[in-house]
């Protein structure tokens, strides 16, 4: 821990956590600016250019978290929630069944799902009570989202929420040298959001019903990839 996050944490040691308007809003920007940062440069970026991206000083980012570790939790858990009340308001808000997926998937890919799983999951504890929580609430809210598009008769009858998830995974995590603005000339794609919702949008016509092929193996559960992760 460098000595100006050790004088904000012992500056702030005893204090009640109820956060003024301003330094909640601080907070947020440090989260959603880490976010965007951690998928363009990796889980190391440095702190500074995470707090430069902020708009805010070193010293208020880490009053608000004492070291990277505790960035990238709560990095975790408001990307989490976001998700999750993206698939209820979509639920809620969509008389189609199978509206309210499409449009949960794309939403989700706002919210850089794809490239931070592969990023942040060796550096968070997964059995940490507030992540079980958000975990459990998020996979509640897609297995709604699924169980509607399932019951309506849309959603062909061998897929299951770990195929989604894997998929959503998969397709929009970037390909090495793509996506991010420092890519050398020849090898970027200032644009690459705009193909990941083509891609999306190729994969959601094919879980349609009815299905225009037999899919190999079985549907893929949750819990089939936490056995296998």
């Amino acid at each position: 821990m460098t000595a100006v996050a050790a004088r904000a944490k012992t500056a702030t040691q005893g204090k009640p956590h109820r956060l003024r308007a301003d330094a909640l809003r601080n907070r947020e920007r440090i989260i959603a600016a880490a976010r965007e940062t951690m998928v363009e440069f990796g889980a190391e970026v440095p702190l500074d250019e995470i707090a430069r991206r902020a708009g805010v000083g070193n010293a208020t980012l880490y009053r608000h978290f004492a070291d990277r570790q505790e960035l990238i939790h709560h990095v975790t858990l408001s990307v989490m929630s976001r998700t999750a009340d993206r698939a209820e308001s979509a639920l809620a808000e969509e008389s189609d069944a199978f509206r309210a997926l499409r449009r949960f998937v794309h939403d989700a890919v706002e919210e850089r799902i794809g490239a931070l799983c592969s990023l942040l999951s060796d550096c968070i504890d997964r059995d940490h009570p507030d992540l079980y929580a958000a975990r459990e609430r998020l996979e509640a809210a897609i297995e709604a989202v699924m169980g509607a598009a399932h019951d309506s008769g849309q959603l062909r009858t061998d897929i299951a929420v770990g195929d989604l998830m894997v998929a959503i995974t998969q397709l929009t995590r970037p390909l090495p040298g793509w996506g991010s603005p420092r890519t050398e000339s020849g090898g970027g794609c200032l644009d690459f959001d705009k193909f990941v919702h083509r891609h999306l949008q190729l994969f959601l016509d094919g879980l349609q019903a009815p299905a225009r092929s037999q899919l190999p193996g079985s549907a893929v559960t949750l819990e089939d990839l936490r056995r296998r992760s």
